[in-house]
């Protein structure tokens, strides 16, 4: 149910018409709006005179956090500009808290509010996953959560999360490996042998002592390692004194490990607790949010964000917008830092937790010491992003003098095609907006029905399956098209725009110069124009050439992918004796095509149906 308070009107009901435009409208009235507001979950819309939506926001309590906006004094001037403009607000009650933040999150997608401060990941957090099996994997894991499985983090980035393993592998031995490998093992792998596995596949370690690992890797990963590091000496001291010194040598080798690699790898704060603390730097008319991750008394890195879609955003916005985003669906520490006022941020944490953490500024010179290294960062991200956007910009500047635009290429799309002697061809499409390649929108097209090596009949049906849709409307239409190839290329490309009413988007084909020397091709023109050589070191040939070789990338890896997929494919149709039922138990048992390729003659017999001489002529075609 939807539910809203409009400003009255000074027009009589039945005779708006010609008077609508000379009314004179009442201020919003807050207080009488908000005594129709439930205290319950929900999500709220802030609307402008014009209709125009400033805001969408959540809330576990509408009318506590609605009532918040309509005090006497604002604790941000962006949240009194937006107040201001409110003509009407509308609310919508939600069952429960989920509700309410998936509506929220279609909303802001949907309306694009002025006032929202948006941060936007590209990818999500990592995190170091133990696996629900009886012998647990462990593993690197981004995304949704499986049941029965353990996952510890988050971690800042990807390179912390693989570097923790590495230390559990050396310390705990833990398998690493896929299920489908793990369940066809009839010998131990090389990372057993190099005593990173204790070879739990072959029976090489018992169930109990494998549980007993993987309870001492998850306290590790718990930030229990001191504790870890006592109990492995308290079990050295113990074989010791049994006189079983093979087993007391292997709990000193593991202590060294982990006191080692602990203490190359990360700054320690000796003392096993989880903070985070979290930098809000403005500069420049940029706004940089840090949140760098303390674990176990560990400091794992930072990673910095900035926001989007935002009006009139100061530092103190910034860092409450982080938190309420970032802990609705991270964990909170047991503290959080902020060097900024904390009441900024407090009221965004009661809106996603009834216990929120521990909320303080900086005190002992270890958190001083992190809130410098975090606002540091934050302004050297922020350096970073400006280079970058400059950079970018004079490169796209030189393209539109370059090509003779009338406007900047705000968006380029590039297309490449690959094949081998006309096998498994591919067509690539990578797009780059404002200077910047965005691997969200890149797409692949398997090319069919063609004469094999027909690189023009490729080309327009790859542009035919790609353009097909923005001239039905569906699609986002390019400022400037770029293909890898010459006048046949672009004449092609521009016969199917032609057909599809497109044939106002700017093409430029990208022509390889003589014996393919980098840096000497030539810009191709579909009206006749000569050629175009721009020298060496041009920006606008830097961007060119980026792009394409991103495309001619993205191409042969879809077509590697696709040739090794249908030889190998072809090849088990090929083997005698094999028909659809193996062939699908073998890809079943082995996860796929390459673990069919990487099986043994031994694993190739347990697969059903498979005996042994069928096994060898397998193992004897693929190799």
């Amino acid at each position: 149910m939807i539910r809203s308070w409009l400003r009255h009107s000074a027009v009589p009901r039945g005779q708006m018409g010609d008077c609508v435009t000379s009314a004179t409208p009442v201020p919003f009235d807050a207080r009488a709006f908000l005594r129709t507001v439930p205290d319950t979950p929900g999500v709220y819309r802030m609307i402008d005179g014009d209709e125009h939506v400033l805001y969408v926001g959540k809330a576990k309590n509408l009318k506590r956090r609605v009532s918040s906006y309509f005090r006497v004094r604002q604790s941000s001037p962006r949240i009194a500009m937006m107040v201001e403009k409110i003509a009407r607000v509308d609310i919508t009650p939600t069952r429960s808290e989920a509700e309410a933040l998936i509506l929220e999150n279609n909303l802001i997608k949907s309306l694009a509010p002025r006032y929202n401060i948006l941060f936007r990941d590209d990818k999500s957090y990592p995190y170091v996953e133990l696996s629900g099996d009886e012998f647990p994997r462990l593993a690197f894991h981004r995304g949704a959560f499986a049941r029965g499985a353990r996952y510890f983090g988050p971690f800042p980035s990807a390179h912390a999360v693989r570097e923790s393993i590495q230390l559990l592998q050396k310390t705990f031995r833990l398998r690493t490996c896929e299920n489908s490998v793990f369940q066809n093992r009839s010998r131990p792998c090389l990372l057993a042998q190099i005593k990173r596995c204790s070879a739990p596949c072959v029976a090489e370690i018992e169930r109990g002592a494998y549980a007993a690992d993987v309870h001492l890797a998850s306290r590790f990963l718990d930030g229990q390692a001191s504790e870890v590091i006592d109990d492995l000496g308290a079990c050295m001291q113990a074989a010791a004194g049994r006189l079983a010194f093979e087993e007391a040598a292997a709990c000193r080798d593991r202590i060294r490990v982990l006191q080692t690699v602990l203490h190359r790898q990360f700054a320690d704060s000796r003392k096993d607790e989880d903070v985070d603390i979290i930098a809000s730097v403005a500069e420049a008319g940029m706004v940089c949010v840090n949140i760098a991750m303390v674990r176990g008394g560990r400091h794992l890195g930072d990673r910095p964000q900035f926001p989007s879609g935002a009006a009139v955003l100061d530092a103190g916005d910034g860092l409450a917008a982080f938190v309420e985003q970032h802990y609705a669906v991270h964990p909170l520490p047991t503290r959080l830092l902020v060097a900024l006022d904390p009441g900024l941020v407090r009221e965004a944490l009661s809106e996603v937790s009834e216990h929120p953490p521990i909320l303080a500024r900086p005190r002992h010179a270890a958190e001083k010491a992190w809130m410098e290294m975090a606002e540091k960062n934050a302004r050297l991200a922020i350096e970073a992003r400006l280079r970058d956007t400059s950079r970018a910009g004079e490169r796209l500047h030189a393209l539109r003098e370059a090509l003779d635009l009338p406007d900047i290429p705000a968006r380029i799309e590039c297309f490449d095609i690959s094949h081998t002697m006309g096998e498994a061809p591919v067509a690539s499409c990578v797009v780059c907006i404002d200077g910047a390649m965005k691997h969200g929108e890149y797409r692949r097209y398997n090319i069919g029905g063609i004469t094999p090596g027909d690189d023009f009949a490729a080309m327009r049906q790859a542009l035919d399956r790609r353009y097909g849709r923005v001239a039905d409307g569906e699609g986002i239409c390019p400022d400037l098209i770029l293909i890898d190839g010459g006048r046949g290329q672009v004449g092609a490309a521009l016969a199917v725009l032609s057909e599809l009413g497109l044939d106002a988007v700017n093409i430029v084909g990208v022509a390889k110069a003589e014996g393919r020397k980098p840096g000497l091709e030539t810009l191709v023109f579909p009206d006749g124009r000569e050629s175009v050589a721009l020298g060496g070191q041009s920006p606008a040939l830097h961007l060119v050439i980026e792009i394409r070789d991103e495309a001619h990338r993205f191409a042969i890896t879809g077509h590697r992918a696709r040739r090794g997929k249908a030889r190998l494919g072809s090849k088990l149709e090929d083997i005698p004796g094999i028909g659809p039922a193996r062939r699908r138990a073998l890809l079943s048992a082995f996860g796929g095509l390459d673990g069919v390729r990487a099986a043994a003659i031994e694993d190739l017999c347990r697969a059903e149906g498979i005996n042994r001489k069928l096994a060898e002529q397998i193992y004897s075609a693929l190799h």
